[in-house]
């Protein structure tokens, strides 16, 4: 029997210099408001992204928040989207993908096929996540994201602030908790009382589409349970794959 890593309060524990990165993610995010509008947060609702969206309410920064709606999320996914609509003081926003692809792929190759290729997963990916992106991003000169780079190798070169176009367009992309570990993410939550996803607490530490998300147990890698049929060790679904 597999033994599964610790919860979420205890690993509430933060780096020595946590509040140093705090204040450097903190005035990232305001020189982020102030100069780089429009900009918006890219929110899937996990816990890294949870601590942004608090941070730009409790700085009260013109930074409005997108979701994307996949329509194979979690139930416990969709509640908490519906708890952040109710009570945020910041703009959320809800993108879905356009029906007519989303069920012109179960028709064929069939949603089973993700199981099958990586090229029919990274096209589920492509309709029910980066086409609603690229929505979202319209008109944007910046966005806001969670990435950190204990999240995975793939990760671990990330920057707090990127040229990026991947969208086909210029843009910067802000990644303000890129030095934040799991610890930190955890700390936040707790001493500050934020809402997550109480996945997380049942070993989920990286939260997609319900079909495509398992928990974890004691030694693997964070992103282990993302895609957990495919060998690719980029655990990623083209969302911040630089172009």
């Amino acid at each position: 029997m597999k033994s599964h890593p610790q919860s979420s309060v205890q690993l509430a524990k933060p780096s020595n210099n946590f509040e140093a990165k705090l204040a450097e993610t903190e005035a990232l995010l305001i020189k982020a408001a102030q100069t780089w509008q429009p900009l918006k947060q890219a929110s899937s609702l996990g816990a890294e992204d949870v601590v942004i969206t608090h941070l730009i309410e409790k700085l009260k920064l013109p930074i409005p928040v997108f979701v994307l709606e996949t329509g194979a999320l979690h139930s416990e996914t969709l509640a908490l989207l519906e708890r952040l609509q109710a009570r945020a003081h910041t703009k959320v926003e809800v993108f879905k993908p356009q029906q007519e692809a989303v069920l012109a792929f179960v028709r064929s190759p069939g949603q089973a096929s993700i199981f099958e290729s990586i090229e029919n997963r990274k096209a589920c990916c492509g309709i029910r996540k980066l086409e609603p992106l690229g929505r979202a991003l319209e008109g944007q000169r910046a966005w806001v994201t969670g990435l950190r780079r204990e999240q995975s190798q793939a990760r671990a070169d990330v920057s707090m602030q990127e040229n990026d176009v991947s969208q086909g367009q210029p843009m910067v992309k802000f990644n303000p908790l890129v030095d934040w570990t799991w610890g930190d993410v955890w700390h936040y939550i707790h001493t500050q009382g934020v809402d997550y996803n109480p996945l997380h607490d049942q070993f989920y530490p990286s939260i997609g589409c319900a079909p495509c998300t398992r928990a974890i147990s004691l030694g693997e890698d964070f992103r282990a349970g993302r895609w957990w049929w495919e060998d690719e060790t980029a655990k990623e679904c083209g969302l911040h794959v630089k172009a």
